[in-house]
């Protein structure tokens, strides 16, 4: 078959299958050749390891999944899309296609049937409205996985890699260095989808941690006052924490002074240690 990359050759088999891109789902498929094979290398795949793909569109990045892994896994959301993948997958034995929503499925129970005894990647080109949705499940569950290697929109790669104590961080940044080490591979023009999209796109990796990268007394509540500070960035931390969980502000002050922290301090000049001391002293039990 033609490369996929090849966009008389993309052309030839949507119109062959009567598809339409869906701006709802967020569609975009690559047309630079060089960006699946980074991709699918800077992943990990080799042979006795299985990789879960997310959104694989007509399949390019799944072809270069399946010549690199033992067995590929790969969650497709658009019906119409499965004739089209079982024409383009037709040579690989070694590729599973799923038609359900990722954000859906029991994805513990998906792993165990799919991938025994292998060890599993994940590797996508994420729709960019589901981008941090996917990235938290699958990083919350703790499901038996080493690392997610995704492209998601430049400034989301910004946000979701920034380290905590910088500017550009974020709650979400605090919640993926707790889970995972992540890190920005390289950057996509915009130029290299078809349809184009109107921002740019970067390849980040998010190698999980064996252990979080703070302890905590309580992880749930660590992460409600995490998003209660960055709720009113612009706030003190003494003021975004207090009127986010509704605490008076002398418990959420002393908390602040039981860590070691300024009462004027804002979110974003904290780092993980710094949150987790706030956080363990604002709901420690003994206190």
């Amino acid at each position: 078959m033609n490369s996929l990359s090849n966009i008389t050759t993309i052309k030839e088999i949507l119109g062959r299958h009567g598809f339409h891109f869906s701006k709802a789902l967020g569609q975009n498929f690559l047309i630079n050749p060089t960006v699946c094979p980074r991709m699918a290398e800077e992943c990990g795949a080799e042979s006795g390891s299985g990789v879960l793909e997310v959104g694989p569109g007509i399949g390019v990045l799944t072809r270069e999944l399946a010549e690199r892994a033992g067995k590929v896994v790969s969650v497709e959301l658009d019906k119409r899309l499965l004739p089209v993948l079982d024409e383009t997958l037709a040579e690989y034995d070694n590729v599973t296609v799923i038609n359900g929503d990722i954000l859906k499925l029991d994805l513990r129970d998906l792993l165990s049937r799919e991938f025994a005894g292998m060890s599993v990647s994940v590797c996508a080109n994420l729709p960019y409205y589901i981008t941090s949705p996917v990235i938290m499940r699958l990083l919350e569950e703790r499901l038996d996985i080493t690392s997610l290697t995704v492209m998601v929109q430049k400034e989301a790669a910004r946000r979701i890699c920034a380290v905590p104590g910088t500017r550009e961080c974020g709650a979400v940044s605090v919640a993926v260095h707790y889970h995972a080490e992540p890190e920005i591979l390289f950057e996509v023009s915009r130029g290299s989808f078809m349809p184009a999209p109107n921002v740019d796109s970067s390849v980040i990796r998010l190698t999980l941690r064996k252990q979080p990268a703070v302890q905590l007394e309580d992880e749930v509540k660590f992460f409600s006052a995490v998003k209660a500070a960055f709720g009113q960035r612009r706030k003190t931390m003494l003021n975004s924490v207090s009127a986010g969980l509704g605490m008076q502000k002398e418990l959420v002050g002393q908390a602040l002074d039981n860590a070691g922290l300024d009462r004027r301090v804002r979110a974003e000049q904290l780092s993980m240690e710094d949150f987790a001391r706030f956080s363990n002293h604002l709901f420690s039990k003994k206190e």
